[in-house]
C-alpha cells in the first residue's frame, strides 16, 4: 500500500489492532525523541515497542511519561522557548503510545501529529519556517511496518 495523503495515512492506521498502533506509534516518536533528553520519553517508546507489554508496565510507563509531559510544559515558559515545546511535544506523544487500553484512542494518528509538532516547533526554533517534512516520512515508516 502506498499513502499520498493523511486520509491514506489515518486509514491505514485505523487498520492496526491497538498493539500494532502502539509500535508503530513508537517509531514516530523515533523519529523526533533527539528533540526530547528525558529518559521517561525514550523508557516509554520502549515499552510502546514491546510486544509482551502488561497492563500493569503500560499503566506505570504511562503515568511516567505524564509526569515527564507536565514538567516539561512547565519549562515552555512564557518566552516561547521553541526547544523546550518540541520536546513537550515529544513527551506528549510518546504519552500517546503507552496509554492505557481503556483510554487509547487513535495511538498512531495522535502521535503521529504530536510528532509532526515536535519537528515545527524545532523548525521554527532554527529559524528554517515551517515546513514540515515530518509527514512524508510517517507515511514510510508505516508503508514499512505494514510490509512485514
Amino acid at each position: 500500500m502506498t499513502i499520498r495523503s493523511d486520509a491514506d495515512f489515518k486509514a491505514a492506521l485505523n487498520k492496526l489492532p491497538t498493539p500494532d498502533q502502539r509500535r508503530v506509534a513508537a517509531r514516530f516518536v523515533e523519529s523526533v525523541v533527539a528533540l526530547c533528553h528525558d529518559p521517561r520519553v525514550a523508557a516509554a517508546i520502549n515499552a510502546a515497542r514491546r510486544l509482551d507489554i502488561s497492563d500493569a508496565e503500560l499503566t506505570a510507563a504511562f503515568h511516567a511519561v505524564k509526569t515527564a509531559c507536565v514538567d516539561s510544559y512547565t519549562q515552555c515558559g512564557h518566552e516561547a522557548d521553541w526547544r523546550a515545546q518540541a520536546g513537550h511535544f515529544v513527551a506528549k506523544a510518546a504519552e500517546t503510545c503507552v496509554m492505557p487500553d481503556g483510554r487509547a484512542r487513535d495511538i498512531g494518528w495522535n502521535a503521529a501529529m504530536q510528532a509532526r509538532m515536535a519537528r515545527t516547533c524545532e523548525a521554527i526554533s532554527t529559524g528554517r519556517g515551517t515546513e514540515n517534512r515530518e509527514a512524508e516520512q510517517q507515511f514510510r515508516i508505516l508503508e514499512e511496518f505494514m510490509k512485514r
